[in-house]
C-alpha cells in the first residue's frame, strides 16, 4: 500500500506540470486550430532563463531565502517567455493564419528547432545541475514521501488551474476568447479584436510553460537544451487524451497521463520483480491513449472546438 500510495503523489505531481503544459496547447488549438509544436521549447527557454537568473542572484543576493530567489526567477523566467512567445506568434504563425494547416505545421517545427539551437549556442549543450532552493527533508504521508518542492508544484498548479479557469470564465478576456474560439468573424464584428485576443493566449500559454519549465527543473534538479522535447510530447499526448480544444479536458489528460506513468513505472514494476518498470513508462502511457481513443476518438471529455465552415 505504501508503494502504491508513493506512485500516486508521484503521479499527481507529474500530472499536474503535464497538464500546465497541456493547457498551452489545447488554449492555442482552440483557438486557431493550430498545434503549436515550439510550446515545448518555449518550456525549455523558460526554464534555462530561471537557471540563469538563479545563478546570478544567489552570487549577488547570498543571503536571500530559496524561495525569494526561487520566485523572482519564475517571474522573469514567465516574461521572456511571454516575450518570446507572442514574438513568434506574431512573426511565424500570423502570417500564414490563412494558409493550408500544413504550412502553420511545418513552421512550428522549424521555430522548435531554432529554439533548440540557439538555447544551445547561449546556454552551451551540456546538462545544469538546478539548483535545490527549497528545503529537501520530505514530508511522511501514511508511509509515502513527498518533497517540499513537490507540495509547492502541486499547490502551485491548482491555484494557476483556478486562475485559468476564473479568467476563461468569469473575465472579458476570457469572452473575447471563446467568441474568437467560436467564430473570429463575428466576434469582430461585436468589438472583439482577434489579433490581439489571439496574441493574449499565446502569452498565457507561455506563462504557463515557464511555470511547468521551473517546476520540472526544480523536481528533477537538471535543465538543457533539449528538456523540452519528452515533457511537450507526453503534455501533447495528455491534451489528446483529454479531448484537445477542452481545457478541463487538458487538466484531466495531464493527471491520467501522470498517474498511469508514475503506477506503471512503480507500482506495477514492484509486483513483476522489476520485469517491467521505469524502462516501459512510455508504454504504459501510450497503450492506455491507444485503448481510450479507440473507445473514445474524441478524448475522454470529447472536443470542444467550434466548427468554422
Amino acid at each position: 500500500m505504501d508503494i502504491f500510495l508513493q506512485q500516486v503523489i508521484n503521479g499527481l505531481v507529474l500530472g499536474s506540470m503535464y497538464a500546465l503544459i497541456a493547457l498551452g496547447y489545447t488554449m492555442v488549438y482552440g483557438i486557431i486550430n493550430l498545434i503549436n509544436f515550439a510550446h515545448a521549447d518555449v518550456l525549455m527557454v523558460g526554464a534555462l532563463t530561471s537557471w540563469s537568473c538563479i545563478g546570478m542572484m544567489k552570487s549577488g543576493m547570498p543571503d536571500a531565502p530559496g524561495w525569494v530567489i526561487l520566485l523572482i526567477a519564475l517571474v522573469i523566467a514567465a516574461i521572456v517567455s511571454a516575450i518570446l512567445n507572442y514574438v513568434i506568434e506574431k512573426v511565424a504563425y500570423r502570417p500564414l493564419r490563412n494558409s493550408p494547416r500544413l504550412a502553420p505545421l511545418i513552421t512550428a517545427l522549424g521555430v522548435s528547432l531554432l529554439l533548440q539551437t540557439l538555447a544551445m549556442i547561449i546556454w552551451k549543450p551540456n546538462f545544469k545541475a538546478y539548483p535545490t532552493l527549497l528545503p529537501a527533508e520530505p514530508f511522511n504521508v501514511a508511509g509515502a514521501s513527498i518533497t517540499p518542492t513537490q507540495v509547492a508544484i502541486l499547490i502551485t498548479t491548482i491555484v494557476t488551474l483556478v486562475a485559468l479557469m476564473y479568467l476563461v470564465n468569469r473575465t472579458n478576456l476570457g469572452r473575447a476568447m471563446r467568441a474568437t474560439a467560436e467564430n473570429p468573424r463575428v466576434a469582430a464584428l461585436m468589438g472583439v479584436r482577434p489579433d490581439t485576443v489571439i496574441s493574449a493566449t499565446f502569452i498565457i500559454g507561455a506563462v504557463l510553460a515557464a511555470l511547468a519549465g521551473v517546476m520540472w527543473a526544480s523536481n528533477y534538479g537538471t535543465a538543457q537544451h533539449t528538456m523540452g522535447f519528452l515533457p511537450g510530447l507526453k503534455a501533447f499526448t495528455a491534451a489528446v487524451l483529454g479531448g484537445i480544444g477542452n481545457l478541463a479536458g487538458a487538466v484531466v489528460g495531464g493527471i491520467v497521463l501522470g498517474l498511469v506513468e508514475a503506477i506503471g513505472a512503480g507500482y506495477i514494476g514492484q509486483l513483476t520483480g522489476g520485469l517491467l518498470g521505469s524502462h516501459y513508462t512510455d508504454v504504459f502511457a501510450f497503450v492506455v491513449l491507444i485503448v481510450i481513443l479507440t473507445l473514445r476518438p474524441s478524448g475522454l471529455l470529447g472536443e470542444r472546438v467550434a466548427d468554422r465552415a
